[in-house]
């Protein structure tokens, strides 16, 4: 047995002599190439593909589901903190079946299924008022959680005690909530305004006042008073207005400029005095139709014309002298002739009534400043900032501000200099949080990668193979060389001594290094 390790060991040693450096590279190559890719193949042939089983779990909860998985031999994985457990993809639906038939997981809360569960004698008064308050959070949280936008909810309640006699006051409870809310997600007032009655009509004797709703970022979401909704002049909306509009430019000019200079460059702040007077009129306007001539628009004319011409009749009768009589009456006079003409015009023309109700703004921006702290591109250097732009950023503020306050307020104020309300400040900002960027691995990253680096590898052998195959061909010319120059004869016998002794040492010396050449001379020698 030794014997043949030791000529199995000779033979290897001796056909690894024999290979030149290009083959043994090529040789090493295609072992390493071989073995990465049959690690590669049984690592994708043999990876189970998780998927998710549940999410958003409390850890009691992962640990049931984690300790019945075990049980049945089945693999999982936890994840995000302990809050999601990962499960074989084929057997997700499966598992969910058969844990949702067992009950698991249990979330250790109590509601009103309890009760048809365990109900029975034994338990006291003040027992079943715990259970039943719990249970009563509980259905409210579960409640609280249907609603889009939140991912879970914790409900406290806390019931008053029950006078003894009929005349005792009945006192109200009271509740706070605490959600966990989705992020990015923003509630309108609509929403909060229901949550907030479906909260009070849960409870008995549970008044909106007695209601607190926060998230986990102790931002509060208070009700909005019905008898100030419509009321501007509210102090608390007033306020919420004026840090709207403030929070809306600031946002809108923070975008610009951070396009302009980059988002973690610039630092805005903006104040605004506005003005909440309302005021309600009514107009009651007649104008002309026509206003260059004063004019209004005729809508019925009447025009009459009279002409007389001819002599005049003499003049008759007694003079007056009684009572029904015309005293001074002239009996009678001379004959005469003459010509009469009257003209008469009546024109009807009407006006434009006009009847206005106007409801002025509820506010109005009288006043506005615009502050701006800008970092130069080379923080430490305040040169590297170009001339021409500061000069810029303040004319873009500038017509942010006109275009901002209102038009009035510009009339009535034509001496106001926006150039004032603007301020844009260039230093270094020290204040800068600092974040650690964080990788995430991915997997179908190293896939790719593998790829990459198997596509490399083949392509590196067919070029070491195509290399070897030419240096062969060259190492065949070179031999063939030789051999035509051997087979030429000499004329001086002395020459070919020492010709045939060089040949011999060339010959000995190619056993040694070159077996293989030495073979393929030897054939080509025996063919001749």
């Amino acid at each position: 047995m030794k014997e043949k390790l030791l000529d199995i060991k000779n033979r290897t040693s001796t056909f690894w002599r024999s290979k030149g450096k290009t083959q043994k590279t090529a040789i090493i190559t295609s072992a390493v190439v071989g073995i990465l890719a049959l690690t590669a193949i049984t690592y994708f042939m043999t990876r189970t593909d998780m998927a998710p089983l549940y999410k958003d779990l409390t850890p009691q909860e992962t640990g049931q589901i984690k300790e019945v998985l075990d049980t049945r031999g089945i693999p999982s994985q936890i994840t995000d903190n302990g809050t999601a457990i990962l499960v074989p993809q084929e057997t997700v639906d499966g598992l969910k079946v058969d844990l949702a038939a067992e009950g698991v997981p249990k979330s250790g809360s109590i509601d009103y299924g309890f009760f048809g569960e365990r109900s029975g004698f034994g338990m006291t008064d003040n027992e079943f008022q715990i259970m039943k308050l719990d249970a009563m959070q509980t259905e409210l949280a579960n409640l609280v959680k249907s609603i889009e936008g939140v991912k879970d909810a914790q409900v406290m309640i806390t019931m008053p005690q029950e006078g003894v006699f009929v005349r005792d006051a009945v006192q109200e409870a009271s509740a706070s909530i605490v959600l966990d809310t989705e992020p990015g997600y923003q509630f309108d007032q609509a929403q909060i305004n229901s949550l907030y009655h479906l909260v009070s009509k849960s409870i008995p004797n549970l008044s909106t006042d007695n209601i607190v709703i926060m998230n986990q970022n102790f931002e509060y979401y208070d009700l909005a008073n019905n008898q100030n909704s419509g009321n501007i002049l509210n102090v608390g909306s007033q306020l919420e207005l004026k840090k709207e509009i403030e929070r809306d430019i600031q946002r809108q000019v923070q975008q610009m400029l951070g396009m302009m200079m980059g988002q973690n460059k610039v630092v805005v702040s903006v104040t605004t005095d506005i003005d909440f007077t309302q005021e309600n009129r009514e107009e009651n306007l007649v104008e002309p139709v026509d206003p260059d001539n004063m004019e209004g628009i005729a809508i019925s004319v009447e025009r009459i014309t009279e002409t007389y011409t001819g002599s005049e009749g003499e003049a008759g009768g007694v003079t007056g002298a009684g009572e029904a009589d015309v005293p001074a009456y002239i009996a009678g006079g001379a004959n005469g002739s003459g010509d009469y003409e009257k003209m008469e015009e009546r024109i009807n023309n009407d006006v434009n009534r006009i009847r206005k109700e106007i409801v002025e703004s509820p506010y109005k921006i009288r006043d506005m400043g615009i502050q701006v702290m800008v970092e130069p591109p080379v923080a430490d250097d305040p040169l590297s900032m170009q001339n021409g732009t500061v000069d810029e950023i303040r004319q873009i503020l500038g017509t942010i501000v006109r275009t901002s306050i209102d038009k009035q307020a510009l009339a009535e104020n034509p001496d106001m200099d926006i150039e004032d309300k603007v301020v844009v400040s260039v230093q270094t900002f020290n204040g800068k949080a600092q974040f650690e960027e964080t990788s995430t691995p991915i997997i179908t990253f190293w896939m790719y990668v593998v790829g990459g680096v198997l596509v490399v590898i083949i392509l590196l052998l067919i070029f070491l193979l195509m290399r070897r195959k030419k240096e062969e061909e060259e190492e065949e010319l070179i031999i063939e060389e030789e051999i035509t120059r051997i087979n030429i004869p000499d004329i001086n016998n002395n020459a070919k001594e020492s010709e045939g002794s060089a040949r011999r040492k060339q010959l000995e010396k190619m056993a040694k290094e070159k077996p293989d050449e030495f073979a393929k001379l030897l054939r080509s020698w025996l063919s001749e």
